[in-house]
């Protein structure tokens, strides 16, 4: 199958602070393959912040897709059993959302859509944000390397010396990264050196 009818799933989990490179990912994805479809939790649906409106942020991600944002449970529920992604990216994915799918969490729309998309034995990549990547998500940093159709987008320390145990995914990668686990391959290096 061809890149361009592939279907991607781009989630959007609550790193505000890293939701513009997100977008920038999102459109370099929509470039690269078939329809892709936009997912946010409650958390992006509905939280303003210093770092923009929910609305606008959802607002471009329908502009970038031509399609709706999913933001609802009860919308990403159907996504395993009509088969509807190929792929499904996670970016950003901050520490909680970690933890909740190496723990089997399901209640938001991302984690319903991660569990209703892995059900199906397809892609799971991950670009991890998160302040404790290195502290107490570790664990389940750990739990989701081992999972099966879990692939990460590399990543390291974004602020080796303010923030220690702090992890961000390099999100320039996501497309690469989406690609290679169609094919079943985890893109190398994984841990990326940063200043």
């Amino acid at each position: 199958m061809k890149l361009e009818e592939l279907r991607v799933g781009f989630a959007f989990c609550g790193s505000f602070c890293t939701m513009s490179k997100a977008l920038d990912a999102l459109e370099q994805t929509a470039a690269r393959f078939g329809p892709v479809t936009p997912i946010v939790s409650e958390a992006v649906a509905s939280t303003d912040t210093r770092f923009g409106a929910a609305h606008d942020f959802m607002r471009e991600m329908e502009r970038i897709c031509g399609r709706r944002v999913i933001s609802t449970i009860v919308e990403a529920e159907p996504i395993g059993p009509k088969e509807l992604l190929d792929v499904l990216v996670v970016c950003p994915c901050t520490g909680n959302t970690l933890a909740k799918l190496a723990h089997g969490v399901t209640d938001s729309p991302v984690t319903m859509a991660a569990k209703a998309h892995l059900r199906n034995g397809r892609p799971l990549v991950l670009a991890l944000a998160t302040n404790d990547g290195l502290g107490a998500s570790a664990p389940n940093l750990g739990t989701m390397l081992g999972r099966k159709h879990v692939y990460f987008v590399p990543f390291g320390q974004d602020d080796c010396a303010g923030k220690p145990a702090s992890l961000v995914a390099d999100f320039s990668l996501v497309p690469e990264t989406a690609e290679a686990a169609l094919r079943g391959e985890q893109i190398q290096p994984l841990l990326q050196a940063r200043g």
